[in-house]
């Protein structure tokens, strides 16, 4: 899709979408638009609202915005008008920009329109949506200059695209493997390193607690890090490290999931975040060094699966005691951490997982968990969260936790056994592993990555952690 600028839709013929701030339900004023004129009793730009009226060779496409729209919610807006109405899109399509409106609200609604593109029928035959067909130009009348913010957006919107196909295929298509693979073609195409280590370089190494959780499977686990440098680094940029859970499906393990599994597909979906992430930061040529892993493996039921009550290492050189196999998320992400910590030294971490269904109990499915002890950055994290809707909140990191990964027979144990403070217990383990490291955060996102909305009939991935992940490292 290309943004062209116009002056004028006089003689324009097709389809014009026309955002509306929102009047009152009894204003005497109707929204007008180059003499389409609608009343306030059937339409006066409420939230979530839309106007079709069919005038002068051209579909008027009214979109209510609300009194105050936030980023999230123009984003979904113009998402579910480019789903819900791909048909009239075949000719030419307008967007006109009310006065006043904000280069970040364009941002997401721009976004929103490509997002729209998005089908989870990805073994279907279906006709490609418009927006996505060779040459299709879309027309802007408005005040300003809005081409680079055109263009910023649709890099986003091509990065959450990519996470969402990634975590939605299925898990015999999504391996580990493919995982790998995407991250070298995206490397070379966006910009960015990829090394990937297979099953025989990790026992190598040491990353014992990653392959323990991978021995269950006969598809080859990878160990994939990826590096973006700037070309205008200089000694005082930071450097920010992401982990990501590449779990690409989750059984459970020999302590075997007794509901929910159909979706465990989606056990990737913070490993997926981060991969995403890396094709948006090195899109986007943002002026920070950033080095992301992504320990990729399946925790599968084998006759080499590892059991209940091993111990087993870690590449930090700790001892686990394994409570429960169901609890492999914060192993693999373990040892992401101590390898990061030891040989990159970043000044932040962000781990990102589909982690705990404790998270899910304590705040539904509006926001993420957010867990570390350096106030600073929760609230950084917070504010990129705010500004592009994807909300994460602070849990306790209090030492009171520490006593539930203690274990009789080893350095550590990797569950608490307890039917309480899961979230919080799954974040003080990986705690453990970061060394000590000043500035690490968790974000525990089970239950907002992946999960039930208008844009599918069935669960489905969100792309949650993409921009906000970007929009972090943007603001450093």
């Amino acid at each position: 899709m290309k943004i062209i600028t116009v002056h004028e839709l006089a003689d324009f013929k097709g389809t014009i979408l026309i955002p509306v701030f929102e009047t009152h339900v009894k204003s005497l004023v109707p929204i007008e638009f180059q003499g389409v004129s609608v009343s306030s009793k059937v339409f006066y730009g409420k939230k979530d609202t839309s106007y079709h009226s069919d005038k002068y060779d051209c579909l008027h496409l009214f979109i209510g915005l609300g009194k105050t729209p936030d980023y999230k919610s123009v984003f979904t807006m113009f998402r579910r008008i480019s789903l819900r109405n791909k048909e009239h899109f075949n000719t030419n399509t307008a967007l006109v920009l009310p006065d006043g409106f904000q280069a970040g609200l364009a941002e997401a609604a721009f976004s929103g329109l490509l997002a729209g593109t998005y089908e989870i029928g990805h073994f279907k035959k279906t006709d490609s949506h418009p927006f996505l067909r060779e040459g299709f130009e879309l027309a802007l009348l408005a005040k300003g200059n809005y081409t680079e913010t055109a263009d910023r957006a649709f890099r986003i919107a091509k990065a959450k695209l990519e996470t969402l196909r990634l975590v939605d295929l299925p898990p015999n298509v999504a391996t580990p493997q493919y995982l790998a693979k995407w991250a070298m073609e995206a490397g070379e195409k966006y910009g960015f390193k990829t090394t990937v280590f297979d099953r025989q370089t990790c026992v190598q190494l040491g990353l014992d607690a990653f392959l323990a959780v991978a021995q269950g499977s006969a598809r080859e686990p990878q160990f994939i890090i990826m590096e973006y440098t700037p070309d205008n680094l200089t000694n005082g940029m930071k450097h920010i490290g992401l982990v990501g859970k590449g779990i690409t499906f989750d059984t459970g393990g020999l302590n075997i999931k007794t509901a929910g599994m159909l979706h465990m597909k989606s056990d990737m979906a913070g490993g997926a975040a981060v991969l995403g992430a890396m094709q948006l930061v090195s899109d986007l040529k943002l002026d920070a060094k950033v080095t992301a892993i992504v320990p990729a493996c399946e925790n599968a039921v084998g006759n080499m699966s590892f059991l209940p009550a091993d111990v087993i290492r870690s590449y930090s050189g700790h001892s686990i005691e394994i409570i429960d196999t169901d609890a492999e998320g914060r192993l693999i992400l373990a040892d992401g951490l101590s390898y990061l910590t030891k040989n990159y030294k970043p000044d932040y971490i962000v781990d990102i997982a589909t982690l705990t269904g404790s998270s899910v109990a304590t705040f539904g499915y509006e926001c993420g968990a957010l867990f570390t002890n350096n106030e600073s950055l929760s609230k950084q994290l917070q504010q990129a969260g705010d500004d592009v809707g994807e909300r994460v909140w602070p849990l306790p990191l209090w030492e009171a936790y520490r006593q539930d990964i203690e274990s009789e027979v080893a350095d550590v144990k990797n569950f608490s056994g307890k039917p309480v403070a899961g979230a919080i217990s799954a974040a003080k383990f990986l705690e453990f592993f970061t060394a000590g490291h000043t500035a690490w955060a968790h974000l525990d996102v089970a239950g907002v990555a992946f999960g039930d909305d208008e844009f599918a009939k069935t669960k489905h991935a969100t792309a949650f952690g993409v921009q906000l992940l970007t929009k972090f490292i943007e603001n450093l």
